[in-house]
């Protein structure tokens, strides 16, 4: 009976959601509190998820490898990935504009001369190229990065499967330390109430009155944009690959959830992987598409770069054309490959997607202030749209067995 009335982690981590926004608005006037006395206890919790990501992606990507025993399955569920990334990156950025666009007449235009925005330096491009290649083992697990860490997975993985009987030990040994893994991931994650209440509650108490103005406008855009964006388009791609919608989202709630309140597509992995393999997700495709997701899939980014161009040149009293938009879709939808999955990754895509079509750059100092609630829902995209993929491939590598 008592694991009857026992509260699903889903509905303790919205009670926690509620709890912090009731608490954050009542210390609207008391900020420093919540920044100082709450949040340092889910930056503890936030920490721990970020400690335990880097060996999660390392061993499940690796156990996945080989668990197919077979790199062309490997490179077919690789591609498949990557196509379905691109082209749902680039439909999200079209709707960002195209909503944007028939919204921008409630956009103010205004007085923009007393802005000011330092803009990241840009890279040589082939930096890019370069930097996902690892220079030793250690470096790219201990600064978390994901492209290096996946690079690493797969050439270890494909080794092992060369190997065939030699590397049987290899084999057993990774399953272990994915298993060791997992269960401390299971153990953090039994914290995700606690660790969402403590990082939301300051967020609402800093910005809970800024999203009442001017800016209020544009985060209902981009929102619009983003709830469109999963409800319609992830539905549509898993109903045409015969995988219930409904399902889908029932098991995502948790993950959504937490996505929404850490605004951390890497630091939602670990719950991510549990709730896609519940949507129907099989654990060496989520093992491998995942963390591949959560560093160059960015469906939400992409429709935030749509929405704030548009609201900031309707700010600068600027019409876009056609060919402009056409580059900002190319542009935010190769720049998502390699831009990272933590918060705040958005900005420099933005200031990017700017430069792109002649915009100044600088117009990211009139979104800059609310960038956090911007964040929270399009890192709830980026991740769910990281499941739906998971999802279809598994249904689509099925249906090839079955035939």
């Amino acid at each position: 009976m008592s694991e009857k009335r026992k509260l699903s982690l889903a509905s303790q981590i919205f009670i926690a959601l509620v709890l912090a926004v009731v608490v954050g608005l009542c210390m609207q006037k008391v900020p420093d509190i919540a920044s100082e006395y709450i949040k340092p206890f889910g930056t503890i919790f936030l920490n721990l998820v970020k400690f335990i990501v880097g060996p999660i992606v390392l061993f499940s990507i690796m156990a996945g490898i080989v668990s197919m025993k077979d790199i062309k399955k490997v490179g077919a569920i690789g591609g498949m990935t990557v196509l379905y990334y691109l082209c749902t990156t680039a439909i999200a950025v079209t709707i960002g504009l195209a909503v944007a666009s028939a919204a921008k007449g409630i956009f103010p235009v205004l007085a923009t001369s007393s802005l000011s925005f330092e803009a990241p330096k840009g890279s040589a491009p082939l930096d890019v190229v370069v930097n996902i290649f690892p220079s030793n083992f250690i470096n790219p697990i201990s600064t978390a990065n994901m492209l290096q860490i996946i690079v690493m997975a797969i050439l270890v993985g494909f080794a092992v499967i060369l190997l065939g009987e030699k590397a049987k030990s290899a084999v057993d040994t990774i399953n272990r330390w994915n298993d060791i893994f997992m269960k401390v991931m299971e153990m953090i994650l039994k914290l995700s109430p606690i660790g969402v209440f403590c990082l939301l509650t300051p967020v609402i108490a800093i910005n809970g009155t800024m999203i009442i103005g001017s800016l209020a406008k544009i985060l209902l855009v981009a929102y619009i944009c983003y709830v469109f964006h999963m409800v319609v388009v992830y539905s549509a791609a898993l109903a045409v690959n015969k995988c219930s919608p409904k399902k889908f989202f029932k098991e995502m709630l948790p993950a959504i959830i937490f996505a929404f309140s850490s605004a951390s597509s890497v630091g939602t992995l670990p719950l991510n992987m549990a709730c896609s393999q519940k949507a129907g997700a099989s654990n060496e495709v989520s093992s491998f598409v995942l963390p591949l997701g959560a560093t160059i899939n960015m469906d939400g980014t992409a429709i935030y770069q749509g929405v704030c161009t548009i609201f900031i040149a309707a700010c600068y009293g600027i019409d876009l054309t056609l060919g402009q938009m056409i580059t900002i879709v190319l542009t935010a939808t190769l720049a998502s490959i390699g831009t990272a999955g933590v918060p705040g990754a958005g900005m420099v895509m933005l200031a990017m997607v700017l430069t792109s079509v002649g915009l100044p750059v600088d117009g990211i100092a009139l979104v800059a202030g609310v960038d956090r609630i911007f964040d929270m829902g399009r890192t709830t995209v980026n991740i769910t749209g990281d499941a739906s993929c998971a999802v279809i491939v598994t249904k689509r590598l099925s249906g090839k067995k079955s035939a």
